[in-house]
């Protein structure tokens, strides 16, 4: 199996690589450099110049605004998006809502909300953790009772991330109490300004306002905002979830965070030279690299195999590419936090925000070090918990 890339992927990645480097804002790419959150409006401004490009959802079937790049293209494109690093496009959007549709949806669905899905829009968050219902998320009690052409829903939502941007939600509800976990489930669309829904911000360990609590109560839903045929939702999440861990491996913004931590350790003298040179700090990296690398060719190989099958089926495989995949981001992330050291201490949420801007001179670039490393934790849960993933590899693959 050759996994090098032809003259032609070489030259498409020379393409996506000079266009991030023009098309990208200079107000958009220090904050991305410097680790700190975008606005909602740096978010769509962003997005918008990728839409208009044409690329903002590659991975899309080409009737409805895909690229029809095959999986190694999407690859580079990825890979190149998180190397630059340039904003990538809301994945509640892109990765989740938008393949629900374009599988299970009506043309009328369709037409109307896959352009301001790419277009960001609308910006959508996803209403599936409730309390005691996460990692067993088919225990889900919020109902959806009919009446006439509506949807009657109650109920709360838990970790419902980016939920006070977001314009709309795509949320899963029993709407059959009598049936199995897995049965009664629908898949339904709500305009995020329907009255009854009330967003209560959780700041996390980060110090950062990135998920809620949504409560739900008598919120009146349009019938025809229903995905699919109604009690098989689970059905929908299931598929849903074998596009959210697509490319989850994020071997790029691990390759970016030991890039950047080298560039930094450069700068940091140590005695009569700089941090970069020491042993144990090059040996660090290298240890992380030599591991990014067989991670990036177990990643390639499943791309090959999954061209090669021509099959839309999840593979088990990316179970392992999530498990490696977050334990590396995690790795990097507390490397550049380590480059910090004693400044990554300090913490100043304002800066984390964008809300203030300094230097590279001020050595504030370490003042998002720390907040990065602690959001880095969520990764191995995200997209499906790494010890499910484990049970997946025993199963799937090993057979046990």
């Amino acid at each position: 199996m050759d996994l090098r890339y032809t003259k032609e992927e070489l030259a498409f990645r020379d393409e996506v690589r000079a266009f991030f480097k023009t098309a990208l804002p200079t107000d958009i790419r220090r904050k991305c450099e410097l680790g700190q959150r975008l606005s909602k409006d740096e978010m769509k401004r962003w997005v918008r110049i990728l839409y208009e490009k044409g690329w903002a959802t590659p991975a899309w079937h080409k009737d409805w605004g895909g690229t029809g790049w095959d999986a190694v293209k999407q690859y580079i494109y990825k890979e190149e998006m998180h190397t630059s690093p340039v904003p990538e496009p809301i994945s509640f959007n892109v990765n989740m809502i938008g393949p629900v549709l374009i599988a299970f949806g009506t043309e009328e669905q369709k037409k109307h909300f896959l352009p301001k899905i790419a277009s960001l829009e609308y910006w959508f968050c996803q209403g599936f953790s409730e309390p005691g219902a996460g990692s067993d998320l088919a225990a889900l009690r919020t109902s959806a009772v009919r009446d006439g052409d509506y949807y009657v829903i109650n109920g709360q939502k838990l970790w419902t991330s980016t939920a006070h941007h977001a314009e709309w939600c795509f949320c899963l509800v029993r709407t059959d109490p009598a049936a199995k976990k897995q049965q009664g489930i629908s898949y339904l669309l709500f305009d995020m300004k329907t009255p009854g829904i009330t967003i209560r911000p959780i700041i996390t360990l980060d110090g950062n306002h990135e998920t809620n609590e949504m409560f739900l109560d008598n919120v009146r839903v349009p019938v025809a905002n229903l995905v699919g045929v109604e009690n098989k939702g689970w059905d929908y999440a299931k598929f849903l979830l074998g596009h959210e861990r697509s490319g989850i491996a994020r071997v790029g913004v691990s390759k970016f965070r030991v890039r950047r931590a080298r560039e930094l350790a450069r700068k940091i003298m140590v005695g009569e030279h700089s941090l970069a040179d020491e042993p144990r700090f090059r040996e660090r990296v290298a240890a992380i690299e030599v591991e990014l690398k067989a991670l990036e060719m177990t990643q390639m190989r499943v791309i090959a195999e999954s061209m090669k099958s021509h099959s839309d089926k999840p593979d088990p495989k990316t179970s392992i590419l999530k498990i490696k995949g977050s334990e590396l981001q995690q790795a990097a992330a507390e490397l550049l936090m380590e480059v910090a050291a004693y400044d990554a201490l300090e913490c100043d949420y304002n800066f984390l925000r964008g809300f203030t801007t300094t230097t590279e001179a001020d050595h504030d670039w370490a003042l998002t070090t720390a907040p990065n490393a602690y959001f880095a934790r969520h990764v191995s849960i995200v997209g499906g918990s790494n010890e499910i993933q484990h049970n997946i590899v025993a199963k799937a693959i090993l057979g046990l």
